[in-house]
């Protein structure tokens, strides 16, 4: 899995965590499964954007996407 999507998940994690809730509040919120979200967190699979963007709302998050630095 790319290090991009490894970073996006552990920060999903900390902020489902910060939040006080379990996976399955989280599918509940995000209209999902437990298992969609265990599967998520577990890195095994890329999430698909869909999937994603349900899981930053329920969360009270965004994403967003910011130009990379010129190296």
């Amino acid at each position: 899995m790319p290090e991009c999507c490894v970073s996006i998940i552990d920060e999903l994690i900390k902020q489902r965590k910060l939040k006080g809730m379990t996976q399955q509040d989280l599918a509940q919120a995000a209209h999902l499964t437990q298992s969609v979200i265990a599967r998520m967190e577990s890195k095994k699979v890329i999430p698909q954007l869909d999937t994603l963007l349900k899981v930053v709302s329920a969360l009270g998050c965004h994403l967003e996407i910011v130009p990379r630095k010129a190296v």
